[in-house]
């Protein structure tokens, strides 16, 4: 009888352990798509900011914004409602490349409206912060997953308190409205790695939804961003 719940502690054991495994590999895969995204995006926005052949061009030919903005929001809701393309190379990369090179295009055609200097204070800003609240989700024993109807709630109302603001033309709204959805976005950082690190955490996700994790999580680093940009700098005259 001993040997019998030895060897079923055992299997246990070795589960354990096995599933430890591929939950750090899927954590060290994530990374490492979401690493490249992040510098193919701000290598984008930096020719933009320092070229100005390239802000002209942007500017000369809103097509390509309209096009990109049509590809980017195509690619999300295929890779969103899509597992099976999310989940089958080298389709899956070839969307989530096609995506990132867009929304480096936007980005990038947003940023060229700022000045240098706070764009760069914005990056660094992003990083540091990003590079924080990532070390703070994989300790801290505060579960936020707890928080995904109360985000969504709350990305709904930053929405239409951003129309609300860009209506009146109110400089209070406008900076209310930027540091709103910077510490929204800080949330929804921790947020989802949380869900990435599974664990004793409510909610989860799949080891396979590799690139839905990087998408997930480049967009709240991306739109952090660009929120640190708008508190930053403001727009040129």
């Amino acid at each position: 009888m001993s040997q019998d719940v030895y060897a079923m502690e055992t299997q246990v054991d070795e589960f354990a352990f096995s599933e430890k495994s591929v939950r750090r590999g899927f954590i060290r895969k994530v990374y490492a798509v979401l690493s490249t995204q992040l510098v193919i995006t701000f290598s984008i926005v930096a020719v933009f900011v320092l070229v100005p052949e390239v802000q002209t061009f942007a500017v000369e030919n809103m097509v390509v914004f309209w096009v990109a903005i049509g590809i980017t929001l195509a690619i999300v809701i295929a890779l969103s409602c899509g597992g099976n393309l999310r989940r089958k190379t080298p389709h899956n990369y070839i969307a989530l490349f096609l995506f990132t090179l867009c929304e480096g295009y936007l980005i990038g055609s947003a940023a060229a409206t700022f000045e240098a200097k706070d764009v760069l204070t914005a990056v660094g800003a992003t990083i540091v912060v990003t590079i924080g609240l990532t070390l703070f989700a994989f300790q801290t024993k505060w579960d936020f997953t707890l928080l995904n109807g109360m985000l969504y709630t709350t990305l709904l109302m930053l929405i239409f308190f951003g129309i609300m603001a860009a209506i009146m033309q109110s400089r209070v709204l406008y900076t209310l409205y930027a540091c709103i959805g910077a510490l929204l976005f800080c949330f929804y950082i921790v947020f989802d790695t949380q869900l990435m690190l599974g664990g004793n955490h409510k909610l989860t996700i799949s080891p396979e939804e590799y690139i839905f994790a990087a998408l997930n999580l480049y967009l709240d680093v991306v739109n952090l961003f660009m929120y640190l940009l708008l508190i930053f700098g403001g727009g040129r005259d």
